[in-house]
């Protein structure tokens, strides 16, 4: 599977009775035997907020500088996809409970993940092997 970029953002009120400023999106491109796909995974925004209870990261931008910095909204769909590969079947992922959220951020090697972004910022894609790679083994 070959990544072709992920990125995440804030959704806006599109109408003054809608609720879309509580949630963020982030996506993940991939090409998978041929055919482009993309994971879209619809979250609180609440969890941006929280997002070090879960990762390593202290402060967002989670890694690079400038116009290469990474959010922890760029890596929300990309880490859901490592945890569970089924999900390349899928076009949406909507998470609202934080206990479902966190699971997601589980046993992920985080010091892997900025080299999937050089990568999609150098070369404009990453080859993912295996999702197993970014998955922390036990010792």
């Amino acid at each position: 599977m070959k990544i072709v970029s992920c990125k995440g953002y804030e959704l806006e009120k599109e109408k003054s009775n809608t609720s879309e400023d509580f949630f963020n999106r982030s996506e993940i491109t991939f090409i998978e035997e041929g055919k482009e796909k993309t994971l879209h995974v619809l979250y609180i925004r609440y969890f941006d907020e929280i997002f070090n209870e879960f990762t390593p990261f202290k402060q967002d931008p989670l890694f690079g500088e400038g116009d290469n910095s990474v959010y922890f909204k760029d890596i929300v769909a990309l880490v859901c996809l490592l945890k569970d590969p089924e999900l390349r079947h899928r076009k949406r992922l909507y998470v609202n409970s934080k206990p479902e959220f966190a699971a997601y951020f589980k046993e992920i090697d985080y010091k892997k993940l900025p080299e999937i972004f050089d990568s999609l910022q150098q070369k404009k894609g990453y080859e993912l092997r295996s999702p197993l790679e970014f998955i922390m083994q036990p010792n």
